[in-house]
């Protein structure tokens, strides 16, 4: 009887702890709309005054595949080593980056990354124009002003 009880037990939680993972497919994100619109417009200035041809994903991310790569593709869960620098786009002050690669898992990066890295495969190199709301938002962070967009050059090395 005790045994019947642990197994109904250790039943109940898998199948509880099987419904805590993540769903990789879908970031569901909420952005202001209005302050989404204002970032794609500075950001689109900003491209055109540099003489930038990016594409546009319907998140409002602006990006330039330089290579595609020919390794995974990660999904929006996956851990990827990269090498990366990040800047403001207001200024071209550089406030993060490394040049090692970096093990980062994308369920824990800004949404940013986790809608424009799965753009590429291992082996791929990303210009990355986030809008403010898809970053770190109105609270920004260390080195990162409140609603600031940042431009992001990203190599994969590895996808895990």
């Amino acid at each position: 009887m005790k045994y019947n009880s642990l197994i109904l037990t250790l039943g109940i939680l898998l199948i509880s702890l099987s419904g805590c993972k993540q769903d990789c497919s879908d970031p569901n994100i909420n952005v202001s709309e209005t302050q989404l619109a204002e970032d794609i417009a500075a950001i689109d200035a900003y491209l055109a005054e540099e003489g930038i041809d990016a594409e546009v994903h319907p998140s409002g991310i602006r990006y330039v595949i330089k290579r595609e790569g020919d390794g995974d593709r990660p999904d929006a869960c996956a851990q990827v080593f990269v090498t990366y620098e990040g800047r403001l786009i207001s200024n071209g002050n550089v406030f993060d980056g490394r040049t090692s690669p970096t093990a980062l898992d994308l369920d824990t990066v800004i949404p940013g990354w986790r809608i424009g890295i799965p753009l590429i495969k291992d082996g791929g190199r990303i210009s990355l124009y986030i809008p403010s709301v898809l970053a770190y938002g109105s609270s920004g962070t260390v080195g990162v002003p409140e609603d600031a967009n940042l431009y992001f050059e990203v190599l994969i090395f590895d996808v895990r």
